[in-house]
């Protein structure tokens, strides 16, 4: 199998991981602990799985321990805040408030949103095309977020859907801030710092939630979702998406987080979590049409 096949099928099983994630996270969530100490628990864990393979790295080969420039490190702080800290804040507390399925679909506007800090930012040109798709793909994450309302434990879907689009617009901010550090260093050589810088910034908000949570009253299948959003859905997805990346171009791996709302709501429709309505269905086809829009390439 050739290394671009490998890396499709990488890219595909991360989003597959993705659309679980909303509905294994959302089990969690409020009920067993609230969003800020279950953010604690991911960004803790994350950065030790980081800082544990990045020594075993350097100890079996010498040359992965590479020095970081100190200029770089208001950089690696600014990827900490907008790419772990006030990203995983606003999401989670975001999806504890709304569905799984309006969640993963608003998450798609994320190409849309790097498109327009890159133009505002790095000062690329942007055609009438993009423009209107991304009107379009703004109306439908407004229906969404004012009118997308969901069974279950959804107690507050518009303010949920709103931080879970600001959310998107963080991790946009994140995708061009950390740019320049994947050209400079090796992956695992900045992302143990990201997400210590990012676990101390989660701490004053994640500890109060943390400490209040009664362990021996946890469920066992409670204990195996949070390992899973830990281990898999942070550590993982972070591995699977660099080989991804070294094969595939951006704009190949952009499309893969437009299967993410496929496959959440296949599993939360499946496990009773959510159902489909026909603003959902409207909000998506706007979305999705876009974001086809301004990803589409100029023949």
């Amino acid at each position: 199998m050739s290394k671009r096949n490998v890396a499709l099928i990488g890219a595909t099983i991360v989003s597959i991981i993705y659309g679980v994630t909303f509905t294994i996270a959302k089990d969690v969530m409020p009920k067993h602990i609230d969003a800020y100490g279950f953010i604690l628990l991911r960004a803790g864990g994350s950065m030790l799985l980081f800082w544990f393979v990045w020594f075993l790295m350097t100890l079996f080969d010498r040359t992965k321990n590479e020095k970081i420039a100190f200029n770089d490190f208001p950089r690696i702080i600014a990827s900490a805040f907008f790419g772990v800290a006030f990203n995983m804040l606003t999401f989670f507390k975001g999806l504890s408030l709304t569905s799984p399925i309006s969640a993963a679909v608003i998450m798609v506007t994320t190409p849309m949103i790097v498109l327009v800090l890159s133009a505002i930012i790095m000062k690329e040109r942007m055609h009438k095309r993009k423009v209107f798709g991304i009107i379009l793909g703004l109306i439908g994450t407004a229906f969404l977020i004012l009118y997308g309302k969901s069974i279950g434990s959804a107690t507050n879907a518009g303010l949920g859907n709103f931080l879970v689009l600001v959310n998107a617009i963080s991790y946009g901010f994140y995708l061009i801030i950390v740019k320049k550090l994947m050209h400079k260093y090796n992956a695992f050589t900045f992302v143990k710092w990201i997400y210590l810088f990012g676990f101390l910034m989660v701490l004053p908000f994640g500890w109060s939630q943390f400490t209040t949570v009664d362990w021996a009253f946890v469920p066992t299948d409670i204990y195996w979702k949070i390992g899973f959003v830990v281990v898999v859905s942070t550590f993982l997805t972070y591995l699977l998406n660099l080989l991804s990346m070294k094969e595939l171009k951006p704009t190949t791996v952009a499309v893969f987080i437009y299967l993410q709302p496929l496959f959440a709501t296949i599993f939360a429709i499946s496990l009773g979590k959510d159902e489909l309505s026909l603003v959902k269905v409207g909000s998506a086809i706007l979305i999705f049409s876009g974001v086809y829009l301004v990803t589409l390439k100029k023949k």
